[in-house]
């Protein structure tokens, strides 16, 4: 399997961004880590191994994130208004600087898969729902899709956009962007076992936001038995994928 490392600088960051990329072709997947969590997760976590036969085939191509997560949405005692805005510098960095170089190495002119657990579900459905013009899918696992416990109920114009409950409802029927949900893949799954619960509540909200806008999702809740944890995620994740594929 081909594996390259890249880095570089960041002008709406001001810093070096890392992000490694996995298979030689195929459907361009942007993947983010659970919260805290780095560009190299997937790789240590074995998601290479449940996603090798997509990779190796020319299928798949992942696309491994770094976040600021420390800076943004976990600094919970920092101030919400400045955290905030560097987490929408962060989202300008993967769409105008990132998103780019994906492009010009995947080649194949498709659009992109966003996908995450956890933390990184809200990330990949915050950025899916924000640019239907660049992700055509979405796969989001365990997360939390509101913006509440990240910044304690603060609410302004830039929390507003990155808050995908709030900013979809607020949606008026004719906006453009509800057709263009309607025309992509969405796959929202949770469990209803360990650590699961404010997810399954996070999740349980965007199901209502969607279902109220008419917006077609498949929203899927797995059984008790299934805890917020990578031995489920890796299931999930070959359980929805071949939708996208």
């Amino acid at each position: 399997m081909r594996i390259d490392y890249h880095k570089s600088y960041s002008s709406l960051l001001g810093r070096d961004m890392e992000y490694k990329v996995y298979g030689h072709g195929g459907k361009p997947a942007l993947v983010f880590p659970c919260q805290n969590g780095r560009f190299f997760d997937w790789e240590g976590f074995g998601m290479l191994e449940t996603l090798g036969d997509y990779l190796e085939s020319g299928e798949l191509q992942l696309f491994t994130a770094d976040t600021i997560d420390r800076e943004t949405v976990s600094q919970v005692e920092g101030d919400p208004y400045h955290r905030v805005r560097r987490h929408e510098a962060w989202v300008n960095y993967l769409t105008d600087e990132l998103v780019p170089q994906i492009r010009e190495i995947n080649g194949t002119g498709q659009a992109l898969l966003s996908t995450g657990f956890s933390m990184g579900a809200y990330h990949a459905g915050n950025l899916f729902f924000r640019r239907p013009d660049i992700f055509d899918s979405v796969i989001a696992l365990s997360g939390v899709y509101d913006t509440h416990d990240m910044y304690n109920g603060y609410m302004d114009e830039v929390v507003y956009i990155n808050d995908p409950c709030a900013s979809i409802s607020g949606m008026p029927p004719d906006h453009p962007y509800i057709q263009l949900y309607n025309q992509r893949k969405i796959m929202i799954c949770v469990g209803q076992g360990a650590w699961e619960g404010p997810l399954l509540a996070g999740t349980r909200r965007l199901d209502a936001v969607l279902k109220s806008k008419g917006i077609g999702a498949w929203v899927d809740y797995w059984g008790f038995d299934v805890d917020h944890d990578w031995p489920w995620w890796k299931k999930q994740i070959r359980y929805f994928l071949p939708n996208v594929l």
